[in-house]
């Protein structure tokens, strides 16, 4: 039974689970999206998430907290200088985990797992696609050259052919001379 165990042992050692900890957080702050399985991305989260709080104060005791975590100055380094000012604003929920589905080998759970800033899709492509197409309400009526009504059926101007095209008209020149 496992009563009161809130630790994910993950079939590891305790050094063996503070190791791949360890690397995948770092590897995590490096590359900002990694793909693992679910159960290790859930462990990560809340591996990771208190470290990514302390870096949001930039002081030297929060660097040896967060690098006595981590091992890896690096990573330290990056999480400081690059994470650290994205995040600053964000109350919590920095990592994001999206299932990938399952694995060929032995059907295990896949997913990506992300900082949230990160991902440039969701970050600004919302943004722009909103900001460039503008709504209306109705339809315009389109108007065909063949028979010259509307979608609606109302009969509007006729095209003859009378009418020059822009491409055969004469245009002049400033001396007067007509160029063709």
């Amino acid at each position: 039974m496992r009563h009161g165990n809130k630790i994910n042992a993950l079939g590891r050692t305790r050094a063996h689970r503070k190791a791949l900890l360890k690397n995948l957080a770092s590897s995590l702050i490096k590359h900002k999206r990694i793909n693992t399985t679910l159960a290790k991305a859930k462990e990560l989260r809340t591996y990771i998430e208190p470290l990514l709080t302390k870096s949001k104060t930039d002081s030297t005791h929060s660097r040896r907290m967060v690098f006595s975590f981590l091992q890896d100055k690096s990573a330290v380094a990056e999480l400081f200088r690059d994470v650290a000012p994205k995040i600053a604003s964000r109350p919590g929920g920095y990592t994001r985990i999206l299932k990938t589905g399952n694995r060929f080998g032995d059907a295990a759970e896949m997913c990506f797992i992300e900082l949230v800033d990160f991902n440039q899709t969701y970050v600004t492509g919302d943004k722009k696609a909103k900001a460039a197409k503008p709504k209306t309400r109705r339809g315009k009526k389109k108007v065909t050259e063949t028979s010259g009504t509307t979608s609606e059926g109302v009969v509007d101007k006729k095209i003859t052919s009378e009418a020059k095209p822009a491409a055969e008209t004469k245009t002049e020149n400033k001396e007067g001379k007509s160029a063709e």
